[in-house]
């Protein structure tokens, strides 16, 4: 515009600096946000105009970090007992998650997706981060081997630890979302298991005719 040209002029550094400025209007019970133009443009002698999105976007990778997400929940077939030397298979169940917030007066979204696990079997093991989540079996097939099962070789009681890799992304005021940089590490309640070994052995004794023979 070229009231706002003449008012730039560098060579006056003393004379404040203007910006073209166009209005736009939106009913605020309206999401996502209906902009109409409303005037301008006007010349608007001052300081720039704050960047908000940019502040946020600068803002948002702690604000993921702080965002409450809910960790996994795992789970583990046989359990809470499981046998030395067999299959144990484990599984984690996550979710995508959504969270409302407002930041510098503006209405952010955050959304948090489940993209990677690092199991840590409790025996000195650890698988990942990898995108198998696992799943649980069928009793009937229970033993069997999967992606995430494990096989013990020590026994004892032990505990399995699972970080779960969530993934972010944002939008304000009901924009288009944008990634997030960076990971949310989100640790789960650790599953306590007992590894027992099992031991057979042959008897001659008929435990109908000798209830108490060695083995009965």
């Amino acid at each position: 515009m070229p009231p706002c040209a003449a008012s730039n002029n560098p060579a006056d550094t003393d004379a404040p600096k203007s910006t073209a400025v166009y209005w736009y209007k939106s009913l605020r019970s309206i999401t996502p946000p209906n902009w109409t133009y409303d005037s301008g443009p006007v010349c608007v002698q001052g300081e720039k105009p704050r960047d908000i999105l940019a502040e946020i976007a600068a803002q948002i990778s702690s604000e993921f970090q702080r965002t409450p997400i809910a960790p996994a929940t795992i789970g583990s077939q046989p359990g809470p007992h499981t046998l030395r030397g067999k299959d144990t298979n484990v599984y984690a169940t996550a979710t995508t998650q959504t969270f409302a917030l407002t930041l510098l007066e503006q209405q952010v979204t955050i959304t948090a997706v489940p993209v990677a696990y690092t199991w840590d079997y409790g025996d000195g093991d650890v698988w990942g981060p990898t995108a198998i989540h696992g799943a649980p079996l069928h009793q009937d097939r229970v033993g069997e081997q999967t992606q995430t099962s494990h096989i013990y070789a020590i026994t004892g009681k032990l505990s399995i630890n699972l970080t779960t890799h969530f993934t972010g992304s944002y939008n304000v005021n009901g924009g288009p979302f944008l990634p997030i940089p960076g990971q949310g590490n989100i640790p789960s309640p650790p599953l306590g298991l007992t590894v027992w070994r099992a031991i057979t052995r042959l008897y001659a004794d008929d435990c109908i005719t000798n209830p108490h023979g060695v083995g009965c």
